[in-house]
C-alpha cells in the first residue's frame, strides 16, 4: 500500500495557534523525529496529544491518522497545562481533560467533531510575545542561545523558565531541534553532509552527525540518504 502524507494550512482564526493540519494514511512503520511541535491526533481508535519530543519513537500503527500540529509556544494555551508536562509522552485526551476530554474524543472518533474543531473550542490566550520573538530568533539562525537573548531586558531566569513552559523544553534544546530541522529542510538540494552542515548553521559536519544521532537514532550519512 502506498503511504500519503499530506500537510495543509489552518483555517478560521487558528493560523496563530496551529502550525499545520496533517493526515497520514498508514503503511509501514515511521519514524518519528523531534520538531520543536506538539500534536493532537485521532488514530486507531484514540485521541492523544504528543510531544514535544527529545527524542526518536517509531509509529508503529499501519492505520490513517489526522492531526493538529500546534505552533511552537502554543500548545500550552489550548491544553491547559505546561508543555514540558508533555514532554517525549502520548496523552489520550480523556487523562488530560477528563470527562470532557472522553466526551471530545468520542465525538471527534464519531465523526461529530473535527480535530479543529477541539482546538477551537478551547480558546487560546494571547501569544507570549517575548516567548514569540525569542522563538523567531531561534529559528532564524542564532548560533547560540545567549546571541538571541541579548536583546531582551527580561531577567534571564526567567525568560527561560516561561520558555520551557511555553514550549516543552528551553532554549538551548529548541535551537538545537530547531537546526536539526532546517537540515532536514535542506537535505534535499545539499550535494553531500558537509555541504548540509554548514547551510544548516551546524559548526561542522561532526555537529550535525552528533545531533542527527541524537534526533532520529540513525546515522546522519543513513538518515538524510532517505530524504535525497
Amino acid at each position: 500500500m502506498t503511504t500519503v502524507y499530506r500537510e495543509t494550512t489552518a483555517t478560521g482564526g487558528l493560523d496563530g495557534v496551529v502550525r499545520r493540519l496533517w493526515e497520514d494514511t498508514g503503511g509501514a512503520p515511521k519514524r518519528i523525529v523531534p520538531d520543536c511541535c506538539v500534536d493532537l491526533v485521532e488514530c486507531g481508535g484514540e485521541v492523544f496529544v504528543a510531544g514535544p519530543d527529545t527524542v526518536p519513537w517509531t509509529w508503529e500503527t499501519g492505520e490513517r491518522a489526522h492531526g493538529v500540529r500546534f505552533a511552537p509556544g502554543r500548545a500550552g494555551d489550548v491544553l491547559g497545562l505546561g508543555a514540558d508536562e508533555l514532554r517525549d509522552q502520548r496523552v489520550p485526551l480523556a487523562d488530560l481533560w477528563g470527562k470532557e476530554g472522553e466526551l471530545l474524543a468520542e465525538q471527534v472518533l464519531s465523526g461529530a467533531a473535527s480535530l479543529t474543531d477541539v482546538v477551537a473550542r478551547r480558546q487560546a490566550g494571547r501569544a507570549d510575545r517575548e516567548i514569540s520573538e525569542l522563538i523567531a530568533r531561534l529559528d532564524g539562525g542564532a548560533p547560540r542561545v545567549s546571541a538571541a537573548l541579548k536583546p531582551f531586558t527580561t531577567g534571564e531566569r526567567q525568560l527561560r523558565r516561561r520558555f520551557t513552559l511555553a514550549v516543552g523544553y528551553g532554549p538551548a534544546t529548541y535551537l538545537r531541534v530547531s537546526r536539526f530541522q532546517r537540515a532536514i529542510g535542506l537535505a534535499g538540494s545539499a550535494p553531500d553532509l558537509a555541504s548540509l552542515a554548514f547551510s544548516a548553521g551546524y559548526a561542522d559536519q561532526a555537529h550535525l552527525s552528533r545531533d542527527c544521532r541524537e534526533f532520529s537514532g540513525l546515522k546522519a550519512s543513513e538518515f538524510f540518504r532517505a530524504r535525497k
